[in-house]
């Protein structure tokens, strides 16, 4: 049995997400809040299985992301935009840790 091979993709706002088309990554720029849960909804059902997506559209879908939290696929990783970070990211992963180890090895003391 062969192993799928899934695609990656990054949703979010053009300045934000050019960089990630010069790794060969696809990239889908979104102004709009709903367009970005439509890219989101469409990559999910088309083998992608990881997604980038920008902190400032997740902060407004967060019905969504908690519904992709629960999925097997794909993985939802938000990254800051050029205009920097909004802890929304980061704070994901610390909870992630938290999660998977029973408590936040990665909060600075």
């Amino acid at each position: 049995m062969a192993n799928k091979t899934y695609k990656i993709g990054v949703i979010g706002n053009r300045d934000a997400i050019l960089p990630f088309r010069m790794l060969g990554f696809q990239t889908f720029a979104v102004i709009e809040v709903q367009d970005a849960i439509n890219k989101l909804r469409q990559l999910a059902n088309d083998d992608f299985g990881v997604i980038f997506l920008t902190e400032d559209m997740a902060e407004q879908m967060s019905d969504t992301i908690a519904y992709y939290d629960k999925q097997v696929k794909p993985a939802l990783i938000l990254i800051p935009t050029h205009k920097g970070s909004l802890g929304i990211g980061l704070k994901r992963i610390q909870e992630n840790v938290e999660k998977a180890v029973g408590q936040n090895i990665l909060q600075e003391k």
